[in-house]
Parts: structure tokens; C-alpha cells; sequence
């Protein structure tokens, strides 16, 4: 006898797609191998080839001893026994059977044949780790969760398949889903969000996998606040988001479902447009905003010259180093990175493509200790307790999750880079990111055209510079110069010598060029990075700024006066 029906939800464990049904309502489930006699109200049940094996002389399914041996938010509340439970159709919000068994939803019913309880079941990886439970006639919800610290996933999340990616449905409630699953043929799963108010930290904390779509539809309730908060959600996927509009007179979902509002519902669904934020606005109606806005906050850099041309840095502004190979920009943005977690209490996200993660962190480490530790015997030679000791005092305490790395050695595509940078701003609040660099992003792409790829890459890291305020430092290098004096020799750089695209300069707001002869015969000159201003959309100002020596025991860079300047000390910041 052929199964007539495949991935259905198990009645006997937590599976959700793993039991298959014969025409005769006879069912196996290949997740705990048991054979049911009727699928629907299993009375005879063979567990792997074991004709004696009843439910009578079986423990409970291992869902149900969870529920049980561990303490939960419910566990004073009598009234709430899975155990009591079955699939069934969710009479009173129009859920039929089959949607309920796909989502896994099981239900209390009363003496009529009326649900009173509905418990919606949560998962992480595949598993059942939480039950949201209605209370029909008070409206009143409570959770069960399986786990001490149950980290739940969307409801429905279970569904999702790694190679369907296009388009993702977000609601505000269970029901929802389920309805939207109903209202387009049971073709397309619906996720909702566990809590509609909290909705927009939910999806901060779960921002990956709504990212990974192409279009996200958002279909909250339709009312003034549920609104607010759906524009709030589709801020966060700017260029993905689509907020359904349903018709006037519906609340929800849910609602057109139980009136038979199917193509009514079908046709808001697809007439979804992309979510544009106002941003076209009267002057004359922003005259107070203008006089008392937030002032800029400025951020100093460690070096007093480039205070003095750039007022430090700020967030919302994306800031470009470049140099010639081996010129020390990594040194620079690690000084830079040291800086911004001592001076400031802001997070911080690092991308650096060309070494691990170990090393980045070693890297820190040296900075705060003088030394340099990312060399194993210095390492070796410090001590691992003191290295301890060192760890705690810079990653931990005030400082703990502060740091935030990507630990992927080498270039991801550009697509994965993007959603890392923007997973580190909104769901690690960090405010400032670090990129090193450009071209181990563009030499892992497949794009012919570095020029186009490269005015690409800046094009969508300005957006998320624009789109959330937080200040991104970005490394880039710079092109083969012609003739004898390259820029490891100390030639002077201009914004031209950029490597690969003029959308580098265009789009950054600052572009700092770090200048310094390597191959020197005088040992201070060979030792002493000359940094020069290109651009400054914020001051204007450019030119010579600072000049950095770097000591060999130390691996430090400090400010010192030029080699060829009559009088370059140190001033006060001005600001």
C-alpha cells in the first residue's frame, strides 16, 4: 500500500513532516518509527517492528516527560496537561486540520467538540522547545517551555527551506500565519513573531535569517499601532520589506479568512509594494527642529594632527585609509580600534578578511600591553597568566560584549559580508564598524568588472552608513604607480592613485592616505608614517596632518614631529 500523504506532523512526538498516511488512515513516522492504526485517533500503535508495543505500557513521548520533569513559566497552572491534547481544526479562528497538523498545533477540546486550548509549538534547530498556549474564552496566553533557557524561534520558523529563499511572510500572531498559509492554497508558510509589541528586538535578535530573503511581506493588524510597529520592522530591511495593506473593515488575517476573503486577501498579498520611508519634506516646517537638534557628537581621533584637521571622528560618516603595501594601515586601524574601546563605551564590529580572528584579537591585546604579543615567542615569553589577566582586563568586565568579530578567515562573497556589518549594527548595537579591506571583498567575487563592483560595494556600505548612523572605517589600496618611486619609496598620494574605482573617494566622507619611504637608508624616515588628508566633506581641510613613528619592541605608533616640517608640535583639540 502507497503512502497518499507525506511530511505530515506526528500525533505521537514533537516531528512535524516525518509521518506518512496510507489510504486507509493507517500512518507510520519515520522520526520515532512507531506504525499508528489510524492516524487521526491512534489506538494500536507498532514501535519499529514491535507488535506488543501498546501506548498502555509505553512512558509518555519523550515531549510530553519534558513538559512535565521541567519546572515552567505554567507549572501552577492546572489547567494546562498536553497530554490532554490532539490535532485538531481550530474551529473557532477557521483552521482546518491539515494546516493545524503542518504547523504542529495541537488542541484542548470541551465536551462539544470546541477548542478551549490552542498550543502553539516553537522551535529551535528542528526542535520543539516552547508551547505558546491561548486560553479561547479569556483570550489569555501563557508559555511552556521544555527548555531552562528555550531561545525560541519564529512560530512556523520549522518550515522554512534553505533552498527557497525568496519570500519571507512575518505576522504578529499565530493565527495569522496559519491563515495566510490557508488563504494562498497552503503553498506559501507564514511566520509570527512570540510577543507583537517586542516584535522589533525579536527580529533584531533573528536578523540573519530575515535578511537572507529577497522580499520580506510584513502583515500586521490593522490598526493604528500594530502599523507603527510593522514600519518600525520594515526600517530594519530597508530595500526588502513590503507591509501588506489589507482592506478596510478586516483586522487581520485571520479575519478574512473566517469572512472567506480569499482572493480579496490574495490580491493585497501580491499588490505589496517595496517600503519607502517619508523622506521628502518643507523646510518651513522644520525651522524649530533645525534650532534645537543634537548636536554632532565628535569622537577624537589618538593623534593630535588629524584632530586638528578632521575634528575627530563621527558616527553616520564612512571613513577611508589607504596606503601603499606594507605601509602599516592595518597598524593604523588596530590603533584605532584600541582607542574607541578604551576612550568610548560604544560597541564595536570588526571585519578583517586577510587574518583569523585569534590574530585580531592578539593584535588588540599588544596594543594595551606595549608588546607584541601576536608573535608566539613574545606571547610565550609574557606568560599565560598574565595574558589571562590581560584578556579579562580588555574583553571582559565593562568591556564584555563590546568586540565583535567576524571570525570567517579570508573573503566571503560581498552579500554575506553585508548581512554580517548589518547583523553586527542591529543585532549587536554595535556603533562602529571596522572593514580591512576593500579588495579581499572585490577578489572574491566572480564580477568582471572591478570597477563596477567596487562602486557597488561603496554604494550599499554608504546605505547602511546612512541607514543606521554608525560609523564604518574602511581599508582600500592603492594602484601601481608608473616609474621608479612607488608608494612604498614615499611617493605622494592623490585621490586618483585609489585602487579600482573614483567611487571610493566620492562616496567616503574622509579619505586619509598614510605616506612613508620603507626602503629609507635613515632608520627614522624608514620608521615614520606621514599621513596625509585627501578629503574632508565635514571640515573641508586637507594636507599633512600627522606623522606616526613606529617602535619595533612596542609595535606602537606615536605621534612625533614631521621629518620635513619647520615646526609640526602638538596642539590642543579644538573642540
Amino acid at each position: 500500500m502507497a503512502f497518499i500523504k507525506t511530511h505530515q506532523a506526528c500525533p505521537l512526538c514533537d516531528s512535524n513532516k516525518a509521518c506518512s498516511i496510507n489510504e486507509d488512515n493507517t500512518a507510520k513516522c519515520f522520526k520515532c518509527g512507531c506504525w499508528m492504526d489510524n492516524y487521526d485517533n491512534p489506538q494500536k500503535i507498532i514501535e519499529n517492528g514491535n507488535k506488543n508495543w501498546t501506548p498502555s505500557n509505553k512512558a509518555a513521548p519523550i515531549l510530553v516527560e519534558k513538559v512535565t520533569n521541567i519546572k515552567t513559566h505554567s507549572s501552577k497552572d492546572k489547567e494546562l496537561d498536553i497530554t490532554k491534547c490532539s490535532f485538531n481544526a481550530l474551529k473557532d479562528r477557521g483552521i482546518t486540520l491539515d494546516t493545524a497538523k503542518f504547523y504542529g498545533v495541537k488542541s484542548l477540546l470541551d465536551s462539544d467538540g470546541n477548542p478551549i486550548q490552542h498550543w502553539y509549538p516553537y522551535y529551535k534547530d528542528n526542535e520543539i522547545v516552547s508551547y505558546k498556549v491561548r486560553k479561547v474564552k479569556t483570550k489569555d496566553f501563557r508559555w511552556v517551555h521544555l527548555k531552562e533557557e528555550p531561545n525560541k524561534g519564529f512560530f512556523g520558523q520549522q518550515l522554512l527551506s534553505n533552498n527557497h529563499k525568496k519570500i519571507l511572510t512575518i505576522t504578529e500572531g499565530e493565527c495569522d500565519a496559519m491563515a495566510i498559509y490557508q488563504l494562498l492554497g497552503s503553498n506559501f508558510p507564514a511566520l509570527s513573531v512570540s510577543n507583537g509589541i517586542g516584535c522589533v528586538n525579536e527580529i533584531k535578535d533573528k536578523f540573519e535569517l530575515v535578511d537572507s530573503y529577497s522580499e520580506v511581506k510584513i502583515c500586521f493588524d490593522n490598526e493604528d499601532k500594530a502599523k507603527e510597529i510593522a514600519r518600525q520592522v520594515a526600517d530594519l530591511i530597508p530595500g526588502k520589506a513590503r507591509i501588506i495593506i489589507l482592506p478596510e473593515g478586516y483586522k487581520d488575517a485571520n479575519e478574512m479568512l473566517q469572512q472567506g476573503k480569499k482572493e480579496l486577501f490574495s490580491k493585497a498579498f501580491w499588490a505589496a509594494q517595496p517600503y519607502t520611508p517619508s523622506g521628502v519634506i518643507s523646510l518651513s516646517n522644520k525651522i524649530s527642529d533645525l534650532n534645537n537638534r543634537k548636536q554632532r557628537k565628535s569622537t577624537p581621533y589618538p593623534w593630535a594632527g588629524l584632530n586638528k584637521k578632521l575634528y575627530g571622528l563621527r558616527q553616520g560618516e564612512l571613513v577611508t585609509f589607504t596606503g601603499g603595501t606594507g605601509l602599516g594601515k592595518s597598524s593604523v586601524v588596530r590603533e584605532l580600534e584600541h582607542w574607541l574601546l578604551t576612550m568610548t563605551k560604544d560597541r564595536i564590529g570588526i571585519v578583517a578578511l586577510e587574518e583569523s580572528w585569534e590574530r585580531t584579537a592578539d593584535g588588540i591585546l599588544s596594543i594595551e600591553a606595549n608588546k607584541r604579543l601576536y608573535i608566539d615567542d613574545i606571547r610565550e615569553e609574557y606568560g599565560k597568566e598574565k595574558y589571562f589577566e590581560l584578556s579579562n582586563k580588555v574583553l571582559g568586565g565593562d568591556n564584555v560584549n563590546r568586540l565583535w568579530i567576524h571570525s570567517h578567515f579570508g573573503a566571503s562573497n560581498f552579500d554575506q559580508i553585508l548581512s554580517k556589518i548589518n547583523y553586527m549594527i542591529v543585532g549587536c548595537d554595535c556603533s562602529w564598524i571596522i572593514v580591512d579591506h576593500l579588495q579581499m571583498i572585490v577578489s572574491a567575487s566572480d564580477e568582471q568588472n572591478e570597477r563596477s563592483l567596487i562602486d557597488k560595494i561603496m554604494t550599499e556600505l554608504r546605505k547602511i552608513v546612512e541607514k543606521t548612523g554608525a560609523g564604518l572605517i574602511l581599508v582600500s589600496h592603492l594602484r601601481r604607480l608608473e616609474g621608479n618611486r612607488g608608494h612604498e619609496n614615499g611617493a605622494e598620494v592623490n585621490l586618483s592613485h585609489l585602487r579600482g574605482s573614483g567611487g571610493i573617494a566620492q562616496i567616503s566622507d574622509c579619505v586619509i592616505a598614510l605616506e612613508r619611504n620603507q626602503q629609507s637608508s635613515d632608520a627614522a624616515e624608514a620608521q615614520t608614517t606621514r599621513i596625509r588628508v585627501l578629503k574632508s566633506r565635514y571640515t573641508g581641510e586637507v594636507g599633512v596632518a600627522a606623522y606616526l613613528h613606529y617602535d619595533a619592541d612596542s609595535g606602537r605608533l606615536s605621534e612625533v614631529e614631521g621629518l620635513d616640517d619647520e615646526d609640526f608640535t602638538e596642539e590642543p583639540i579644538p573642540f
